[in-house]
């Protein structure tokens, strides 16, 4: 397959592009600063661009079998929540999805895998009070901005698949648990299995129109 990845650059995207590749998948990885974080290797294909950019889009998802979208903020929540994000926007996941939707309708791709968070949508009533008042707290923004993001893939009339993992390690392992129902075992996963998830949710159509809690 053919799949591009968006938000590439660091965090679960750049692990996502590991595991497309390591599963023989073509990939092109983007994000604002790919070619500076991103090494070049044998199926990949780097490219510096902003994920809202509606002519960047429409110039890279022709060709495409599927994509992944991972945008968000990695900022320090604490600062973010007092000061704001310096590299992005607090909308910025809203804003890429918007902007990605056109651009897949355009070039005809119907699958889409979009990672989320666990506590938004249908898992929001199963978060417990100290991760309520975390979220209350600290990430109440961007939070808003998810829950925006999934509204518009279930109105979208794609293929999508909204993934929803717990706070997320860099730990090597790729043990998960994943439910659609909202179910997890234990607060955290390794950013490797989520990873893993996406790419083969990418390459099948397994889980369309599903949301996807997944632990470790």
């Amino acid at each position: 397959m053919d799949t591009i990845v968006i938000g590439a650059s660091s965090g679960t995207g750049r692990a996502v592009v590991d595991a497309l590749l390591g599963r023989g998948h073509r990939v092109t990885a983007v994000s604002r600063r790919a070619t500076e974080r991103i090494a070049p290797r044998e199926g990949l294909t780097v490219v510096d661009a902003d994920a809202t950019d509606p002519a960047a889009l429409d110039r890279l998802l022709p060709g495409h079998d599927a994509i992944v979208l991972t945008v968000g903020i990695t900022e320090p929540p604490m600062r973010v929540r007092l000061r704001g994000p310096k590299a992005t926007t607090l909308d910025v996941r809203s804003r890429a999805t918007a902007a990605v939707l056109d651009a897949a309708r355009r070039a005809g791709i119907r699958r889409i895998v979009v990672q989320s968070s666990y506590g938004v949508g249908q898992s929001r009533d199963k978060l417990g009070f100290v991760n309520r008042l975390y979220f209350a707290l600290l990430l109440k923004p961007q939070i808003f901005d998810t829950e925006v993001q999934e509204g518009m893939l279930r109105g979208s009339g794609l293929d999508w698949t909204i993934v929803q993992p717990v706070f997320l390690t860099d730990e090597p392992g790729e043990e998960r648990f994943t439910a659609t129902d909202g179910r997890i075992r234990g607060h955290s996963v390794s950013r490797r299995a989520v990873a893993q998830l996406h790419a083969e949710l990418a390459e099948s159509t397994d889980l369309v129109h599903e949301s996807v809690a997944v632990s470790g």
